[in-house]
């Protein structure tokens, strides 16, 4: 099966997702890697481990899923994302994890609005998601976006996660690591994780009611059909819509790209655990990826 996106991203697209934050490329994943992509999701689901993790329920969100699904893998390694991502950001792309969300058929619950940054332990303008669905998703139940948030200078609070007055004792070990220089969350969660692990780092203002006062912001978001890809920026604000009734489920892949500009950084409010292979190479903050070949090899470049 080729590597190559069923068209090019046009100039006026990598321009839009620049200017604000997020784009979406209609018809772009060759059909071939959009039937690979539901098998991986669909073994995924039905071997969860201990990375898997029910949120608003009954959405299913699993952390690294290509860590065990062999298609999954395929697509992280072998399909055009990695060139479209690149392509956008007009520069070479590292991998660096993926997430699966499942929503079953009927009423879609909403995803609350939140950025990505603040949940993992790397800051970067560079740093894009692709985010790719094997179902048809209208805009009610799709992904938003407040359009221009990934030039705001802060990080919000993440949108989950423990008061230090919860767990006294675990709060006191999350400072610790933390002065330490050490990853707040450990290797240990590979194995046995949670959203309800981490500890909110209350020096971090926390998230706009974007919800509740959506005529104050500009809301950018789309009717998706399989084969198309949404690219956005790590930094921006955004969640997915709900309260409408889909007749079948919402299988959604969003996979985490560093550009050349993306640097470690410890988070006392870390709430996804470092790539497994990182843990061994204690990194620093302020070292840029591109300074772990081995766990972040280039996977394309122009």
């Amino acid at each position: 099966m080729g590597m190559k996106a069923s068209r090019e991203v046009t100039s006026d697209e990598a321009y839009a997702f620049h200017r604000d934050g997020a784009v979406l490329l209609k018809s772009i994943l060759p059909m071939d890697w959009v039937g690979l992509l539901a098998e991986g999701i669909d073994y995924a689901n039905e071997n969860p481990d201990g990375m898997s993790s029910l949120g608003h329920s009954p959405l299913r969100i699993d952390q690294f899923p290509a860590d065990r699904s062999p298609r999954l893998k395929d697509v992280i390694n072998e399909s055009p994302i990695a060139e479209i991502v690149g392509s956008a950001l007009d520069g070479k792309v590292r991998f660096y994890m993926d997430q699966m969300f499942v929503k079953p058929a009927g009423e879609i619950m909403p995803t609350p609005w939140h950025q990505d940054t603040c949940y993992y332990n790397v800051e970067g303008h560079d740093l894009v998601r692709a985010w790719v669905c094997v179902d048809p998703v209208p805009r009610g139940a799709s992904l938003e976006v407040v359009r221009g948030s990934h030039l705001w200078n802060v990080t919000y609070r993440p949108a989950v996660g423990k008061t230090p007055d919860m767990d006294p004792e675990g709060a006191k070990i999350a400072l610790e690591r933390f002065e330490a220089g050490l990853p707040v969350i450990g290797p240990e969660s590979h194995e046995s994780w949670s959203y309800a692990d981490a500890f909110l780092d209350e020096t971090l203002p926390p998230i706009p009611d974007i919800a509740g006062s959506k005529d104050s912001y500009d809301i950018l978001g789309w009717d998706y059909e399989p084969g198309d890809v949404i690219l956005f920026h790590g930094h921006i604000l955004h969640g997915a819509a709900g309260g409408i009734d889909l007749p079948h489920s919402r299988r959604a892949h969003a996979s985490m790209w560093a550009g050349p500009d993306v640097r470690y950084v410890h988070r006392l409010g870390q709430v996804v655990p470092d790539p497994s292979d990182l843990y061994e190479l204690s990194p620093k903050t302020g070292q840029y990826l591109e300074e772990f070949p081995s766990v972040f090899p280039v996977a394309w470049a122009p």
